[in-house]
Order: C-alpha cells, then sequence, then structure tokens
C-alpha cells in the first residue's frame, strides 16, 4: 500500500463495549477527536463487537451515553450513518469472511491445523533452543496428503496470515523509526476454526475500506502494528480498500498509583464516577489532555477549542504520563469558576433532583433558589455533585433538617449553644431580612457585644442553619433559607438545655 498521509484526513476511534468506559479510552477518543478537528478531517466512531463473550447491549449504550457526554461529535458512525457503514463489526462479517477468503486465495493466508497443545509444546522446544516463541510455519506449505490427513482427524483449521520474511519497518508520528525484525513477527491468526474473524483481521480491514489515514492508539497496541502494516500491504495486492497504509501514532501509558500502568480496573479510571461525581466533561477532557500533551510550558487550563486550535501530533510526548486526581480536581475547579453564574445554576440542577433536594421538573420557586445560591457557591466547588452538600440545606423540610454529627459535637457545646441563643436574640427582633441587616445585627450582638472572635460567633450559628460546619456564606445562607425558617433552626439549637 502507499501512504495515507497526502489524503485527506481521516481517523477513527474504535473501542470495544465491554465493561465500563475509562479514561485512557477517553484520552484516545479526545486525541482522534483533536486531530482531526484540528486539520478539518473526518472522526469515525466504529465500534468493534466481535467478541460475543464480553460485548453487551448495556455497554454498547453506555459507550455512546459518554460520548455524548463528554461533547464528542463524530463525522460517521453510529446514529450519524456514512458511506462506509455499518459501523459496528458485529454487522460485517460477510465482509470479513469475503477478504479472508481473498488472502487464502491470493496465497497471503493459509488454513493452519495446529492444535493449542501442539502449538504450545513447540514453543517450548523454541524457549529451550533460545528461540523466540511463536508460530513456526508448520502449515505454511502443507500438500494435499498433509490437509487430508488432518481433514481425516476431522481438525477444523483456523486462518493463519502468512507474514513476510522481512524487517517491517514504519515511523511512528510519536515515536519516530520504529523496526521489527521477522522472527519477531509470526505468522499469526485472522479466523478462529468456529469461522469467527479475529481483532486482527477485522481492525485492519475496516481501516482500509473506510480510508483511514492516521491510526492514533494507545502504547500497547504498539506491539500488533506491524502485522497490521504486513496485512495492509497484502490488502492493496488482493485490491481490498484504497491501497494507502494509514501512519500509525502510539500514545504515552497512563501511569496510576504505584507507578504501575492504569488499569480499567482501577478506580479513578472509571469515566461513569467522573460523571457521577459532577466533573465538567471539558474539565475531565482538559486533564486527559495533559497526559501526554501540552497547549504550552506555562499553561494547563484550557477550552476544547483551543485545544483544537493548537493540537499537534508532533507536540504528543512518547513518555509515560501519571494520572494526578488531585491535579484532575484542580483542572475541573478553574472549569467551574470560568462558567457564567447562569449556566452553573442550570449544571447543578440534575444533582438536586438527583439527590432528591429538588423536584424533577423543579419547580419555578425551586429554580428561583438555585439561581440565588449559585453565586455563593460559585468559588468554593470542586464538582457539580459537591452542590446537594453544600446548598441542600436550602431544600430540606424542616421534619427531615439534621446536623452533622461531627460538626454538632465540635462547635455545639454549651459554649456553642449560648451563642446560638445570643444569635436568635438578635435576629429575632430585626423587622428587614436582607444579607446587610443580619451581618450587622450579628456582629453587633456577638463580635462587639459578647467580644467574641469571628470564628467563634459565627461557627455555631452556620451549623445550627446549614447543618454543617462548611458551608456557602453565612449571611447571604440565612437571607436565603428566610426568615421564619432561620428563626425556627436557630430556636431549635438555642432551647437545648
Amino acid at each position: 500500500m502507499t501512504d495515507a498521509s497526502a489524503s485527506p484526513v481521516r481517523v477513527r476511534f474504535c473501542p470495544s463495549p465491554t465493561g465500563n468506559p475509562h479514561v485512557g479510552l477517553a484520552r484516545t477518543a479526545l486525541f482522534n477527536w483533536a486531530f482531526a478537528r484540528h486539520l478539518g478531517g473526518t472522526f469515525v466512531f466504529r465500534i468493534e463487537d466481535t467478541d460475543t463473550s464480553r460485548d453487551t447491549q448495556e455497554s454498547y449504550d453506555t459507550l455512546l451515553d459518554v460520548m455524548r457526554w463528554l461533547g464528542f461529535d463524530w463525522d460517521e458512525g453510529p446514529e450519524v450513518g456514512g458511506p462506509f457503514g455499518p459501523y459496528r463489526q458485529s454487522e460485517r462479517y460477510d465482509v470479513y469472511d469475503d477478504v479472508a477468503r481473498r488472502l487464502r486465495e491470493a496465497g497471503r493466508a493459509y488454513h493452519c491445523y495446529c492444535s493449542q497443545q501442539e502449538l504450545e509444546e513447540r514453543n517450548e522446544q523454541a524457549r529451550a533452543a533460545g528461540r523466540p516463541p511463536g508460530y513456526d510455519g508448520h502449515c505454511r506449505s502443507l500438500n494435499a496428503e498433509q490437509v487430508a490427513g488432518y481433514d481425516a482427524e476431522e481438525r477444523k483449521p483456523v486462518v493463519r496470515f502468512r507474514v513476510p520474511d522481512h524487517p517491517i519497518v514504519f515511523d511512528d508520528l510519536v515515536r519516530g523509526p520504529i523496526s521489527f525484525q521477522a522472527e519477531h513477527v509470526p505468522d499469526y491468526v485472522l479466523v478462529r476454526a468456529n469461522g469467527h474473524p479475529l481483532y486482527t483481521l477485522v481492525n485492519p480491514v475496516d481501516d482500509a475500506l473506510m480510508e483511514i489515514t492516521h491510526v492514533l492508539r494507545g502504547e500497547d497496541l504498539l506491539s500488533s502494528t506491524p502485522r497490521q502494516l504486513a496485512l495492509y500491504d497484502a490488502m492493496g495486492e488482493i485490491g481490498v480498500g484504497s491501497g494507502r497504509t494509514p501512519r500509525f501514532g502510539h500514545l504515552p501509558y497512563v501511569m496510576g498509583q504505584g507507578n504501575k500502568k492504569l488499569s480499567k480496573r482501577d478506580p479513578e479510571s472509571n469515566l461513569l464516577g467522573y460523571r457521577d461525581r459532577g466533573f465538567l466533561p471539558e474539565g475531565l477532557l482538559n486533564y486527559l489532555a495533559l497526559l501526554g500533551w501540552a497547549i504550552a510550558e506555562d499553561r494547563d487550563v484550557f477550552s476544547m477549542g483551543e485545544m483544537v486550535e493548537a493540537f499537534t501530533i508532533e507536540r504528543v510526548n512518547p513518555n509515560p504520563a501519571r494520572f494526578d486526581l488531585k491535579k484532575c480536581e484542580a483542572i475541573n475547579a478553574s472549569h467551574l469558576r470560568a462558567l457564567p453564574v447562569d449556566e452553573l445554576a442550570v449544571r447543578v440542577l440534575p444533582y438536586l433532583q438527583t439527590a432528591g433536594l429538588v423536584a424533577d421538573p423543579a419547580t419555578p420557586e425551586e429554580r428561583a433558589v438555585v439561581v440565588s445560591a449559585a453565586p455563593l457557591i460559585h468559588e468554593r466547588m470542586t464538582t457539580l455533585g459537591e452542590a446537594p452538600t453544600m446548598i441542600g440545606f436550602l431544600f430540606v423540610p424542616e421534619d427531615d433538617f439534621t446536623i452533622d454529627p461531627d460538626d454538632d459535637a465540635k462547635l455545639l457545646n454549651a459554649d456553642g449553644v449560648a451563642v446560638v441563643r445570643a444569635a436568635y436574640d438578635a435576629l429575632s427582633g430585626l423587622t428587614s431580612w436582607d444579607t446587610a441587616t443580619i451581618e450587622a445585627a450579628l456582629r453587633a450582638k456577638l463580635v462587639d457585644e459578647l467580644q467574641l472572635k469571628p470564628r467563634q460567633a459565627f461557627g455555631p450559628v452556620r451549623v445550627a442553619i446549614t447543618g454543617r460546619r462548611i458551608s456557602p456564606p453565612l449571611f447571604e445562607s440565612l437571607e436565603l433559607l428566610g426568615r421564619e425558617r432561620s428563626l425556627l433552626r436557630v430556636r431549635t439549637v438555642a432551647d437545648r438545655a
């Protein structure tokens, strides 16, 4: 095949619908998407669902849901269609059968009758002799008599690709020139004995037929690249696809705790967990972009539009990147603070509804409270999911209002209750109920008259009103809660024996 890099850019993102989507998957999608958008190319979303033992409809639905949540738009793929569909591999088996047949007829693939036990025994012999393990070409040149003998034993053959006996060399977009010697790229299986095609066949076939020009994927797939390059050449010879070979770029590993490769089983890897916690999609993607790429040496926070404008594959660092949850949270907090306050109110509403604090749909009164409360938490939040804890006290019915036991014990001891009694005396006589009036009354009573430091004066009142030691600003909270409810909560604490 010829080099595809001169063609209009077409990249693909092709996950398998198994388990929950993870951050490594999102980082791969992001780099492909940004690469395509930067160059005005096409972003193809393809589903690799040929592993019938692990693929599920639930995982497929979740995958599409997460892609939409992250804000990715794809030019071809599920729900969009396109000229090279279908885009689910489970709907393309006739295509793979045809290509496998043509490869065998052209001598680029062959039937292999070796049993698993025979393969393992010969691998052990190779290791004992100091040779690299791998298929030894036993069935490469079977004669008719040998084939008949295997057929008589009712052996079901696999289809194995005939890898050329020369080094395979390519220029990786991230890592530079890479070479694999022939002895390290043994003939490999394309189709199982039951006729089921493997990833080793379906992935390159789809790339060829969908005219993919660039393949950006994880470093863990680097070892499969020489096999795919050899298959692209073979498909070019038999007229499958455009005859152009994609350029490959292998993205760096993402490392987790203990300097180990981040696993999809690690808690910090689960994308659904970030959505549930209330990470902004743009905040999470901003952080994932930093796992191998930088917009500038002195800048960490940027929009996806800015990333698209600046993204080049040459700036991807081949060295492993370490996932730092604290930094991820800090990046997300920066994006939260950059939101207009009215937009923040819209985004926190679903989390308040999930917590059962606000009706779904919210009433006009509830929406008004959320809009009024949003400025109070705008600078204090790390994730949207913190909203129920921060402003839930505004929505909880008085019969259900509770105080955090630890904060109760720390701030509402005998001295704290005395402070709350004094606060009740100061507040109960107010005829107007606004932030400035509330603040003036409490400062005059608690700070000026009782000579309390602000922390001693306002901490117990804060716990009495919000149920927590950490909350939005006290005086604004009192105004939002309203005179009647505020006085009821303060008096409930003040009346303690």
